[in-house]
């Protein structure tokens, strides 16, 4: 260790390899050698996520606000302590800030996870250029294995997660887009699919393959005759196809006329048919 510490002080500024200190520093978000000042609040923080979790728990709701990523100007070097002005390479010791940086975005990372700028979104993406594109109806890049082939909905992504209301555009959490379109995080639709949730929660259509569930259904109605006072027909809307039915009413569901779908709500009730 004393050794250790004798190599690194005799290391004087402009000679420090770019790589020292490598994933020895940073934040829960970013491995990174350098802290960003924020120009909003001329404060001091390790990344701008870690900035928006402490101005959104302000005691005075009119303190709270976020960082503008592109706004940052000047960065401290974790590893001298000069404040200087964006760059990947300390001005005073050499080192990197950042093995992955971009002059857009003053974002640095030494964790290689495949980050790449995509000039339509205007930030960083992670997990690969080659394996995104960017759907300009939807506004956000998605996987390739989407192109062509899932519903666009005009700027889906610059919303919030109707499960967890985190805006969805700029978030590190990986997101989803469901067959009809909307987005959400992946881990929030998880875990509404483990609650048997299985409709969309902003347009209320289905989101999983539900059609074993509904044979299911099926043959449990078959199965269970409503009592004489209730074998009445009422009007359903189904919310996968948006058409009317006339059916019998059952307290176990009713079934789509249309598209066969048990995803419907009653329009009317057995007492005014």
């Amino acid at each position: 260790m004393e050794q250790q510490h004798q190599q690194d002080s005799a290391l004087t500024p402009l000679t420090k390899p770019k790589d020292f200190g490598k994933s020895d520093y940073g934040c829960e978000h970013y491995k990174r050698r350098c802290k960003i000042r924020a120009p909003c609040c001329n404060q001091i923080f390790p990344c701008r996520h870690c900035h928006n979790e402490v101005t959104s728990n302000l005691s005075n709701p009119k303190d709270h606000h976020e960082l503008v990523r592109q706004d940052v100007k000047q960065v401290v070097c974790l590893i001298c302590n000069t404040e200087q002005q964006v760059a990947q390479v300390c001005s005073n010791c050499g080192v990197n800030m950042g093995e992955y940086f971009c002059d857009v975005c003053k974002f640095y990372d030494d964790t290689d996870k495949g980050q790449f700028h995509c000039e339509e979104c205007g930030i960083c993406r992670v997990g690969g250029r080659d394996n995104f594109f960017h759907c300009k109806k939807c506004g956000s890049c998605y996987s390739v294995s989407l192109r062509d082939n899932h519903l666009c909905v005009e700027n889906s992504m610059k919303n919030f997660c109707p499960v967890c209301y985190e805006y969805l555009f700029d978030s590190i959490k990986g997101t989803t887009i469901m067959k009809c379109g909307h987005t959400m995080h992946m881990d929030c639709f998880h875990e509404m699919a483990g609650q048997n949730q299985y409709r969309c929660p902003i347009c209320s259509k289905t989101v999983c393959e539900m059609s074993a569930y509904w044979r299911s259904l099926d043959e449990e109605i078959q199965a269970t005759a409503m009592p004489e006072e209730y074998q009445n027909e009422v009007s359903i809307l189904c919310n996968d196809c948006n058409n009317t039915s006339n059916v019998r009413y059952h307290i176990l569901g009713h079934k789509c006329s249309h598209c066969n779908s048990y995803n419907t709500r009653r329009i009317s009730t057995p007492d005014n048919q």
